[in-house]
């Protein structure tokens, strides 16, 4: 059975103390003839990224519709965000690296999206899905050789997005945005509750001007 995002967000706050609240926003819908193709934003640091269009914009967020994408793709269940991002990003890190059936080496993208599925359990345990998106450049991406690693594919799509700069490492960080995207949208029957992404545009390397993005996946 889906759970409300809103029930599974207070689930993963109660494990770290806070409480969620909601208050509406005022939106802007676009109409269909102003709706164009999004050139590449200055947030992807001239790397590939996935193409979208805006298709409805407000003061706290953005729905974007996503093109057809591939994406390399690993999991992992466990309670710390930290621990477990940098753990799949060396998995993903060492395929683009040539790490695959080919030996071949693939350029890095964005953003590096992570899926959480927090976890509803006295450990709030919280499942961890980390991906890479693949350039269209990538015409045949080589098969991974690590098991644990996969290649996925993901349908055109639509995704309610939150903007915001920060150096986020923490789990309690991306909750609070998510409680702002929730607050903004002000109505959970538009999205998928279950789970959300949080997106990383920059290299850990990167201390200011970073860009950070949470998704709700759009019904």
């Amino acid at each position: 059975m889906l759970i409300k995002l809103a029930v599974v967000l207070l689930m993963a706050v109660i494990c770290q103390g806070e409480k969620l609240f909601y208050k509406p926003r005022m939106i802007k819908v676009l109409p269909s003839n102003e709706i164009e193709p999004q050139k590449k934003p200055d947030f992807c640091n001239k790397l590939d990224c996935p193409e979208y269009k805006v298709i409805e914009s407000s003061s706290g967020y953005e729905l974007r519709e996503y093109t057809a994408t591939h994406w390399v793709s690993t999991a992992l269940a466990g309670i710390d965000y930290s621990k477990a991002s940098s753990e799949m990003f060396m998995k993903l890190f060492a395929y683009i690296q040539g790490k695959n059936a080919k030996k071949e080496k693939i350029a890095m993208t964005a953003p590096v999206l992570v899926r959480l599925i927090p976890g509803q359990g006295p450990a709030c345990e919280s499942n961890f899905t980390m991906s890479f998106f693949m350039s269209n450049k990538v015409a045949d991406p080589p098969a991974p050789t690590d098991s644990t690693v996969t290649l996925k594919s993901a349908p055109t799509f639509r995704a309610y997005v939150r903007q915001f700069g920060g150096y986020y490492r923490k789990i309690e960080d991306w909750i609070k945005e998510a409680q702002e995207l929730i607050k903004s949208i002000n109505d959970p029957s538009k999205y998928h509750t279950e789970f959300y992404f949080t997106a990383g545009y920059d290299s850990p390397f990167r201390i200011f001007n970073r860009h950070n993005e949470i998704w709700f996946i759009s019904k």
